[in-house]
Formats: C-alpha cells, structure tokens, sequence
C-alpha cells in the first residue's frame, strides 16, 4: 500500500487485553514523525475477543492498520480478506492493513523474534524450548526453523495444542514435549506465556559448559524483569530481549501500513528513552 500524504488523516493502533502496557504507540509514532506523516495518528485501545468483530466493522476509510496483541492474533486472521503466507502457516496475524480488498493479515512477530535473537548474538539454535503453544509460539517455531533449528521441544500445562505441533513438522523439526518446570537440554529458550506462569526455575541448567552461548528470549515484556530473565542470567545464559522483538516487528508493520521504509535507528531511539538497558524491560507506563 503506498502512503497517502503528510496531511492526510490516517489512523492506526494496537489492540489487545491487557493493553496499558504497550509501548507500540511510542515505536510507530516515532516512524511517523521521522516520516513527515503528519496526519497520522497511532493509539492503543482495550479490545478482547469477545468485543473484536464490532470494534473492527466500526472503523472508517480513515484507518490504515491495526497492531495485534494478546489475545486478538488468531482472531484477526479469521477477520482478514486476504492472509499472507506466513500468517497462514503460523495461524496467528498480529497486523491487519486496510486494502481495497478488505483488510490484509500478516505476521511480523515471526521477523522480530528472528531479530531479537540476532541482537543477542543467537545464531546456532540447534535444539529449541518453546515455553507455551499457542499464537506466539508458533510465530517462534516460524523464527526458529527459520534459524536452523532442527528440534523444539514445547514445556506445556498438558499437551500442546496440535495445530502449533503440526506447524512445527511442517517446518520439518522434531518435536518434542515435557512439563512445566522440566528443562531439557537446549540452545535457545523462548517464553511466549505471561512470566508467573514459568515454573521450575530452581532446575533451570547452567550454560558454563564449553560451548556456544546459549540464549533466553521472555518475548512477554513487562514491568521489570522477570523471574526467568533474572534466573537465566544467574545462570550464566545470555538475554535477548522482548523489546527488540517489538521494535522489528514494528518496523515491519510501519513499512506495510505506510508504504514506506521503516526509521528503524529513529524508533530504536524512541523505544530507549522508556526501557532499562540492563534488562530490556519498560522503565514505566506510557501514554
């Protein structure tokens, strides 16, 4: 879609339950004015499932994407007209662009968690744990396989959910399942369930062997730290963090809702003013 003017009236935002927490408002405003886009404008709004079909039926011409988050990421693939290839094989979109067609679902979280992890230097993932399986985790199984990774192992409550196995053979990985709190051998741990849920952190393996660094990814940003970051680094694992995943997965929405290039070193710079160099968590709420 090519963008339509500096003072055009545009639209955009970030939905989801919770959503105070969100930082995506400071990342895309900060692409606008780097962009001279003027007239657009980016929000965030309280949206569960339940209130979804309205909320989206009731915009105008005037909007020109949505941002996804939790829980709203399978719903709006079901919303789209038209779904990429990416949000079809991950089930799961976390952008919506307005088309002539109707609105386009996409998924960059899988490119954010591909940057993320490159951020922190993660290049040989080997064996995966993906700590949950539902929307955001098949967005990691998508980045991993992507990376090289020939095994994922899923730490669920149960079983994991079959269509996110079924995504993982399809990459042509081995798949494998334990329990909450169990931690089998891996290269690369990414959480993708709310940071309380993470049990067993007493066991959590040591990375003091002679070999390649091993990497935690908590893409469930919050307020501080969280419980597996904290354990992690005690254990001698190196952090990548949420908060990188989110700016290259908004750089990407930038560029497909406004037809332009993202200013990924202008929101980068954005996105530093709010978030604790040490640990990559938010210093506080925005507005």
């Amino acid at each position: 879609m090519l963008s339509e003017g500096s003072g055009v009236a545009r639209h955009c935002a970030v939905w989801g339950s919770p959503i105070g927490h969100s930082l995506s408002p400071v990342l895309h405003r900060a692409a606008y004015a780097a962009l001279g886009l003027s007239g657009w404008s980016y929000d965030r709004r309280e949206v569960d499932v339940a209130a979804f079909p309205e909320a989206l039926a009731a915009l105008d011409d005037s909007w020109r994407g949505l941002s996804l988050t939790m829980p709203l990421k399978e719903a709006a693939l079901a919303a789209a007209s038209v779904v990429d290839a990416a949000a079809r094989d991950t089930g799961s979109a976390n952008t919506l662009v307005a088309t002539p067609a109707g609105w386009h679902a996409h998924n960059t979280d899988i490119h954010g968690i591909e940057m993320a992890l490159l951020v922190a230097g993660c290049v040989d993932t080997t064996e995966a744990l993906v700590i949950g399986s539902g929307a955001t985790a098949r967005s990691a199984v998508a980045a991993l396989a992507a990376a090289g990774t020939r095994q994922v192992t899923f730490m669920v409550r149960g079983r994991p959910r079959p269509e996110t196995v079924a995504q993982a053979e399809r990459a042509g990985l081995v798949v494998e399942t334990v329990p909450l709190g169990v931690w089998p051998r891996a290269d690369v741990v990414v959480s993708t369930v709310p940071p309380d849920a993470v049990t067993g952190l007493e066991a959590f393996p040591g990375s003091d062997r002679d070999e390649s660094p091993r990497t935690v990814l908590d893409v469930v940003y919050g307020h501080g730290p969280t419980p597996l970051q904290r354990r992690a680094r005690v254990r001698g694992w190196t952090l990548a963090f949420g908060t990188d995943m989110l700016v290259h997965q908004a750089a990407a929405q930038v560029a497909l809702m406004t037809g332009q290039p993202a200013p990924l070193d202008a929101m980068a710079s954005a996105l530093a003013a709010f978030v604790d160099p040490e640990w990559g968590t938010p210093l506080g709420t925005t507005s």
